[in-house]
């Protein structure tokens, strides 16, 4: 792709009819690739697990920590002021690129200096060698910013989706090719290097943009403000949330941080692998809808609603089944991550439903009002964790899922002021899946207790047959209550309706099928005609 025309400005994308389909197809394709990074990283995940010790996975992980933080500069920043922006054109990006490289290599000196100083935190002299070689991850990472922006702008979601599975392959290879040399916590940390390595290679690839030498632009100024607004909502979001992983080791070392990293994967895989493909599409689209409220609102109640269907299913049925889960994928070594695991089930759907909110934030062109919010995040989580810290990595995990339970009405409230958004239009979508969900899991428990979940698992095998066995009843009784609270099988009928139009497909289209398919989809999801 060349993202700019022989005048410098960035070429436009499809509009209107064209854009609402072109959108719904590009979280279709972005859902599919996602799930299969899921596979890839459940694979890395039974295979490593049987090859290193929970303790190679709190050393890495003591690490990463922080490097994440740093190495997000950038892209959770200039990633936003890019989709967002009206109007961009060559010069402005170029200046972006410079200045995004600039930070990025200074970060990475300052974060390979710090080695020392987290290993004097931890109590852990493996630290310091571990920091000064994932330091080169900052620089890896902010090289490939503005070049994966410009993709997302330019809706070209498939490419990018590819690149992101074949860099998660070969992140994944290269630790399991290392760990079976005996490598140790190495082979995550050569992998952790692949992953960004690959991405970058593969943007540049994609993205044919070259920059070109920075100059005094019109626009840099609000661009950069838009993104430092951005990224310390980031900062404070992504401290409020890596705190966990801070108290457990430092409180409880690097054994316990390895069984609680892995619990906390299995959480999160379960809810970003839902929610994180579709954001980029979900602020790009909203952002175009943003002049007319209520096709706004139609747009993101809707597409809430589905999330809600999805993710509160998922909850309940992970709650009903993690040991078993853990058993299978991790073996019998991690029984402690499995009993970790069941408290951070409960907060998987609302984790999907509270993350949203910054759809808003973001496509409303109102970071700092994101970031302000980021600041009460971070105390209200930071005080349920001290709370839960006597109670152990456990405690910590039942902190989590209390916190986006109590943090979700207030954020939309916050979130939907500038447009008059009520907090009942978001209970209103939601309402009757969080109903279902709970229903059908204490059903499904009462059914199955004693002829199945209070026997513990002899095996993997035994473990397994009763996972899939519990599902599918859960499965029943949740569709069952779906069709109830909503008096028909119209929110099914609505995602069959969806289906087929996120299935990757002949682009080459009549004017009058196109048509024909928005209309379809305005159906399906709700747009305002």
């Amino acid at each position: 792709m060349r993202p700019f025309d022989e005048n410098g400005l960035f070429r436009p994308t499809e509009a209107g009819v064209e854009l609402h389909r072109l959108a719904i197809r590009s979280a279709g394709i972005t859902v599919f690739s996602s799930g299969m990074g899921l596979a890839i990283q459940m694979i890395a995940t039974v295979v490593l697990a049987r090859m290193l010790a929970p303790a190679d996975f709190g050393v890495v992980t003591m690490v990463s920590t922080f490097s994440l933080l740093v190495a997000s500069f950038g892209l959770n920043g200039f990633t936003e002021g890019i989709l967002q922006r009206e109007q961009l054109d060559d010069k402005l990006t170029s200046n972006l690129f410079w200045i995004n490289t600039a930070v990025g290599l200074f970060l990475t000196a300052c974060f390979a200096g710090a080695g020392s100083l987290l290993a004097w935190f931890y109590k852990n002299p493996h630290v310091t060698s571990v920091a000064a070689v994932m330091s080169i991850n900052v620089f890896l990472t902010n090289i490939s910013v503005i070049h994966l922006a410009l993709l997302k702008r330019a809706m070209r979601f498939p490419v990018l989706s590819l690149n992101d599975i074949a860099a998660r392959s070969l992140s994944v290879g290269t630790s399991i090719v290392l760990g079976l040399a005996g490598w140790g916590y190495w082979a995550l940390v050569a992998g952790s290097i692949m992953l960004p390595l690959s991405t970058a290679i593969g943007a540049w690839t994609l993205c044919r943009w070259l920059p070109g030498r920075p100059r005094r632009v019109a626009g840099t100024g609000s661009m950069v403000r838009f993104a430092m607004n951005t990224y310390w909502h980031f900062v404070v979001s992504y401290s409020a949330r890596n705190m966990d992983n801070l108290l457990v080791g430092w409180r409880f070392g690097a054994v316990a941080l390895g069984f609680y990293k892995k619990a906390y994967d299995m959480f999160a895989l379960s809810a970003s692998q839902l929610l994180s493909p579709v954001a980029p599409v979900g602020v790009a689209a909203l952002s175009r809808a943003a002049h007319d409220p209520v096709v706004y609102k139609r747009h993101f109640l809707r597409a809430l609603s589905i999330l809600a269907l999805i993710g509160m299913g998922v909850s309940a049925d992970v709650t009903l089944i993690g040991k078993d889960l853990i058993r299978v994928l991790l073996g019998p070594a991690w029984g402690e991550a499995g009993r970790i695991f069941t408290y951070f089930g409960p907060g998987i759907g609302i984790m999907l439903i509270y993350g949203t909110h910054g759809w808003m934030h973001l496509s409303l062109g109102k970071p700092d009002r994101w970031f302000r919010w980021g600041l009460i995040e971070l105390v209200v989580t930071g005080l349920m964790f001290v709370l839960g810290l006597p109670l152990g990595p456990a405690g910590i995990a039942i902190a989590w899922t209390a916190s986006y339970w109590v943090l979700t009405v207030p954020a939309f409230w916050y979130a939907g002021k500038p447009i008059d958004f009520r907090v009942s239009s978001v209970f209103g979508a939601v309402w009757k899946y969080f109903a279902a969900a709970m229903a059908a899991g204490c059903a499904c428990a009462a059914i199955l207790w004693k002829a199945l979940l209070s026997i513990a698992a002899p095996s993997a095998a035994f473990a397994a047959t009763r996972a899939a066995m519990v599902s599918l009843v859960f499965l029943f009784l949740y569709l069952g209550a779906i069709v109830i609270l909503h008096g028909g099988f119209a929110p099914l009928r609505q995602m069959w309706q969806l289906l087929p139009h996120l299935i990757p497909g002949d682009r080459r289209r009549t004017p009058a099928r196109a048509v024909v398919q928005a209309e379809l989809l305005d159906h399906a999801v709700g747009a305002d005609r």
